[in-house]
């Protein structure tokens, strides 16, 4: 497949205004990419907007729960930018918590941000994209839309179903002049585990011990996830691994797809566990 290039047209990022969106909106500017930066955070989006010079960059506040916000922000970014050939979804959050713990309000409200969230901006996009003679759209799921532990029930729920469309996407669009692409990180040193969300029945602190062992199990910088974000977008990579660890879980539940939680239960104990008082 012909490589895409990004230089010159306009590439949408949602989440932008930090982690891997932040990084790959940086990247891409150094390399003369327009861009079209979305996040519900204006100011800190103003910020990475502030820092990226060289480019064609404008800025969109949008929760990407609210679809006719959604659909009146992909209007303003069509008519700011006559070429927009790729979509990289950033944007997500995390939900701590059991199933008992957590309300059916706090699950909707993660799979709102991370699922309808991604698939809105993409339909409201994909008149756009369609119109380019070749554009990609990468959507981030994660190591947990491949293995499901324990206590992260709405956040694998909601990346599983982000895979799911993804693929079923790819398959739609097959033979167009647009791809599709899922991105599976894993262990990436973002504030999204220690800023995200978790149920109010857990004691804040035990939470916020469940968040720090989490945390502590990441090795890969937000901007080497990036930089390969930002190849696989080029490359129009259907299905891209992010770190070690995704790559060693992609394995593990192709040789153990019943099992893989007998092997990935102790190294996430503390990180899963939202019931242990403090002590």
């Amino acid at each position: 497949m012909k490589r895409l290039t990004l230089t010159g047209s306009t590439t949408v990022i949602t989440g932008a205004a930090s982690g891997m969106g932040a990084e790959i909106a940086r990247i891409l500017a150094a390399d003369g990419v327009h861009l079209a930066l979305v996040d519900h955070n204006a100011e800190a989006l103003s910020t990475v907007a502030a820092g990226l010079r060289g480019t064609n960059v404008t800025t969109h506040v949008v929760d990407l729960r609210d679809d006719e916000a959604v659909f009146t922000a992909v209007g303003e970014i069509t008519s700011a930018h006559p070429h927009v050939n790729a979509l990289i979804t950033c944007a997500g959050s995390s939900m701590l918590g059991t199933l008992d713990q957590l309300t059916m309000e706090e699950m909707r409200w993660l799979t709102d941000v991370n699922l309808w969230g991604t698939v809105s901006i993409t339909k409201a996009l994909l008149p756009t994209l369609r119109a380019e003679r070749a554009a990609h759209i990468t959507h981030l799921a994660s190591i947990y839309a491949l293995a499901a532990p324990a206590g992260r029930i709405p956040y694998a729920l909601s990346k599983y179903a982000v895979r799911g469309f993804s693929e079923a996407l790819r398959h739609e669009l097959e033979g167009s002049a647009v791809t599709v692409g899922a991105i599976y990180p894993a262990g990436v040193r973002t504030g999204i585990i220690l800023h995200g969300r978790y149920a109010a029945a857990i004691d804040p602190a035990v939470a916020a011990r469940a968040a720090a062992a989490q945390a502590a199990m990441y090795h890969t910088e937000p901007a080497d996830a990036a930089a390969q974000i930002v190849r696989a977008t080029e490359r129009r990579r259907a299905r891209t691994m992010v770190g070690r660890e995704a790559r060693l879980v992609d394995v593990l539940v192709r040789v153990a797809p019943a099992a893989y939680w007998r092997v990935m239960r102790r190294p996430l104990r503390e990180a899963v566990d939202t019931t242990t008082p403090v002590r």
